[in-house]
């Protein structure tokens, strides 16, 4: 190893345990009676979610496609603590549902102190066959409905001084192979709320902007797909959930989880074509 690349790798160790060290500290009772709206809360870490802002006392709406699910996630909120709950059943593929939840979210609330967007569409882990018409979709559901939602809640976050959580992935900063509709979604969100958050600031906007960069989490779905075809390992929703959460009550730009993350963020661009091998042997796929 190069002394130049030496200085680098020390350089990233500083820089990461500096932000880490520099973190703002979270307080729990910064959350007790905040108003809270999450998309994809009938499983995963939409759920978990729910169920940690509800143990800190917040007023929640949360939303997903099956209504008996949300009843039931509901009714567990409400047992931890929640001082409202609410759902409703929405598909975010519908060009009205999203404005619509928001609505509901508003009038349900009296407004919003954090719009927390995680929800995705299902897409098939496999090679990519030329269904163009699913990318179009897929677009639909976890980027333009994204962005709808955002809009429609901005103005009451801007009176509440809150925060816009974008649930994203590290599929979003490096391309792999099985998820090419998946992961252009995700770049296509992180751009956007990045190019958003610049305008916010430079506008002296009071709404922050957190996007959640996540490695691979435990959820159901996520292991029903990648079983048997990556060793990769994989992260618990719980703690994912709840990562998410402090870095919105605490206003940070972005999340990084697991930690690692963000150094493999950087050896794409680094050591693209050791990169490239790792990505691509990582999976047990014979042509």
């Amino acid at each position: 190893m190069g002394a130049f690349t030496k200085f680098l790798l020390a350089s990233v160790c500083v820089a990461f345990v500096a932000v880490i060290w520099n973190r703002p500290s979270f307080d729990p009772e910064s959350l007790r009676g905040v108003r809270v709206l999450v998309t994809g809360a009938s499983t995963g870490i939409g759920e978990q979610m729910a169920y940690h802002y509800a143990s800190f006392g917040a007023q929640l709406v949360i939303t997903a496609r099956r209504e008996k699910v949300l009843q039931q996630v509901v009714d567990k909120c409400l047992s931890l603590g929640a001082q409202q709950a609410f759902y409703v059943a929405a598909d975010m593929a519908d060009e009205s549902d999203p404005d619509r939840v928001v609505e509901l979210a508003l009038e349900k609330l009296g407004g919003l102190d954090y719009l927390v967007l995680n929800h995705i569409g299902p897409s098939p882990f496999s090679m990519w066959t030329g269904d163009v018409e699913h990318v179009r979709w897929l677009m639909k559901v976890n980027f333009f409905s994204y962005i709808q939602m955002a809009w429609k809640g901005l103005a009451a976050l801007e009176q509440s001084r809150g925060s816009l959580v974008i649930v994203s992935s590290l599929l979003g900063k490096m391309p792999s192979p099985f998820v090419a509709p998946y992961t252009s979604t995700k770049f296509a969100l992180n751009g956007f709320f990045g190019a958003l958050r610049h305008e916010l600031g430079m506008k002296n906007s009071n709404v922050s902007i957190s996007i959640c960069t996540l490695g691979l989490i435990d959820t159901p779905n996520a292991m029903d797909k990648v079983k048997g075809v990556t060793n990769v390992p994989a992260y618990p929703s719980s703690e994912a959930a709840l990562n998410i959460i402090i870095t919105a009550a605490t206003r940070q730009p972005e999340l990084f989880y697991p930690w690692f993350t963000y150094i493999v963020t950087l050896t794409k661009d680094w050591f693209p074509s050791v990169t490239d091998y790792i990505i691509q042997n990582s999976y047990n796929y014979i042509p």
